[in-house]
């Protein structure tokens, strides 16, 4: 396995009540009896990297010895399908080139034992995967059935930071955000804020799935989750959702700066569902919305990845190695302190000049760009009226300028506003831009 680095980590379990323990890591050796329940736990001093495998010695009446341990940094990843989608479904994408390497024949590259993984299972709940002996390298029939998303960030962390990687995942295809809550939700005001939990009632897959892995020393979390939740037509109220599991899950840590970094939902055709809820072609840019607005939460972070799918039809778009790169990015430079973009043009401000509306951005460093060449697309305008319609678009430096010539008084502009938009806006780091609206009747919330 690969333990965190640079901060205390804990080792816990169970013995006789009374019994006497001690562990034995890295010439450290702590000594703690067990409570009168049986429980017990030390704290390492913090450890440096290391590529030295070592044993965990753990003695007590009896004596455990785990073998091969290294240390590095470890994140916990969670969500529903899109964060499972494993690397077997990874090597059965579409190859967009037949020559040289590919992400898609990863399995077939994939043998740095320094990245080791660790699957949570839904049926054995948090005991070890059918597939797995515990931890894992990344490779062979363990990474196959592992996280493709999840992998791929930490084949770029061990990339850019050269310590040893491991990876943690709990991931439940079909699930909405409400059983990995550790509370259920007992009232809410009308725009969804959350007004009253009860503790004594925690999602089904808390108990199990997170936990358990706490308090295992970890750097930070990745969330791929949010499609259930929008097809039962959430929008702000996921937000409050979000904050919700991000402090429970840092409470349960007891690190309120834990990093909380997510991947915002792809384009798909939402409205086509013959679901209990009525949706439209709005829903899901209500929904990227609510996942923006979470960025308001300290220490979060989010991928935008409207550009991979290919069918939108399809809820589970390839190209997870370029989800787990983006993902990295934001952690690489938040927590990594390493000098580069990690987010798309966001917007920040408009101004009104005339006929037009000037918009302006952050992340734009390097400038604003259309990734085809072609005009800016899926821009639209509204006056007074509100009635939104198709604008032209120019780039002007880190700004764009968006009018249409049959709108005299402009109000507001939205863009990526339906359901199927694939924008062509970008900035200079190639990572397009997030979604937004001018309008945004909660711009002003505060969480």
């Amino acid at each position: 396995m690969v333990l965190q680095r640079d901060q205390p980590v804990p080792i816990w379990g169970n013995a006789d009540p009374g019994e006497k323990i001690i562990v034995i890591f890295n010439h450290q050796e702590k000594r703690i009896k067990a409570d009168e329940d049986g429980k017990w736990k030390v704290w390492l001093d913090p450890l440096k990297a290391s590529f030295t495998p070592q044993d965990l010695t753990i003695k007590g009446d009896n004596t455990i010895i785990l073998k091969n341990v290294l240390v590095g940094e470890v994140w916990f990843t969670s969500g529903q399908s899109n964060m499972a989608y494993t690397m077997r479904m990874n090597s059965k994408v579409t190859k967009t080139y037949a020559t040289g390497y590919s992400p898609v024949d990863e399995l077939d590259y994939a043998k740095n034992k320094n990245i080791r993984i660790f699957l949570g299972d839904r049926k054995r709940l948090m005991k070890v995967h059918p597939n797995h002996e515990g931890w894992a390298y990344a490779e062979d029939s363990a990474l196959r059935s592992f996280s493709a998303a999840s992998y791929f960030f930490a084949k770029e962390l061990y990339a850019k930071l050269h310590v040893p990687i491991g990876v943690i995942s709990s991931a439940i295809p079909g699930s909405a955000i409400e059983p990995w809550l550790g509370a259920t939700i007992s009232s809410t005001d009308s725009t969804g804020r959350i007004l009253k939990v009860d503790t004594s009632k925690p999602g089904k897959f808390y108990p199990t799935l997170i936990e358990t892995i706490a308090p295992f020393a970890i750097k930070g979390i990745l969330w791929y989750q949010g499609e259930t939740n929008c097809f039962q037509n959430e929008s702000i109220g996921y937000t409050y959702k979000m904050q919700l599991l991000i402090n429970e899950w840092r409470s349960l840590w007891n690190k309120a700066s834990l990093p909380f970094y997510y991947v915002q939902i792809a384009p798909f055709y939402y409205s086509k569902s013959a679901g209990k809820y009525p949706l439209d072609k709005y829903t899901l840019p209500k929904f990227w919305e609510a996942q923006t607005l979470a960025l308001k939460i300290p220490y979060t972070g989010m991928a935008v990845i409207n550009d991979l799918p290919d069918n939108l039809d399809n809820i589970h778009p390839p190209g997870k190695w370029e989800v787990g790169r983006r993902l990295a990015l934001i952690a690489l430079a938040k927590n990594y302190h390493q000098d580069i973009e990690y987010s798309g043009p966001m917007f920040s401000k408009m101004t009104i000049e005339g006929n037009k509306i000037i918009i302006a951005f952050t992340h734009t460093d390097k400038g604003l760009k259309s990734s085809n060449g072609r005009p800016l697309d899926n821009f639209e305008i509204a006056g007074a009226d509100g009635i939104f319609k198709p604008a032209d678009v120019s780039i002007d430096g880190n700004k764009i300028i968006v009018w249409n010539p049959f709108i005299k008084n402009p109000v507001n502009v939205r863009f990526a506003w339906k359901e199927d938009a694939q924008p062509n806006f970008y900035n200079g780091d190639n990572l397009p831009a997030v979604p937004f609206r001018t309008d945004n009747p909660y711009q002003n919330l505060s969480l």
